[in-house]
């Protein structure tokens, strides 16, 4: 089983960025998708977005335009980009995969914590 562990979180002002990364412990070229989820506090964990093996990206629309999501099958590194950011995107957020199409996500981790505040 591949583990994620997530880091890049922190506290920005609104309308400033951060980048996320997601480290795995194994090789994730063959794993079909990638996911960024985030869960806010008295909220439900969401996705936010997610990203192929082929490079097919998906996103929530509270973050289109804003968010990239990106993978690199070399490093074994999957990366949120996060810019405009505003105290909405306030939350706990988790890097996750799905083995297959037909698969679940699997288990969570740490998650890393993103602050948008003044």
């Amino acid at each position: 089983q591949v583990q994620l562990v997530e880091s890049g979180g922190g506290l920005v002002q609104p309308g400033g960025s951060l980048r996320l990364s997601c480290a795995a412990s194994g090789n994730i070229f063959s794993i079909y998708s990638m996911g960024w989820f985030r869960q806010a506090p008295g909220k439900q964990r969401e996705l936010v977005a997610d990203v192929t093996t082929g490079g097919t990206t998906n996103y929530a629309e509270s973050v289109k335009g804003r968010f990239t999501s990106s993978r690199d099958n070399i490093k074994n590194m999957v990366y949120l980009q996060m810019n405009s950011l505003k105290p909405e995107d306030t939350a706990v957020y988790y890097c996750n995969k799905e083995y297959s199409i037909l698969s679940s996500w699997g288990s969570w981790g740490q998650g890393t914590q993103v602050a948008v505040s003044s």
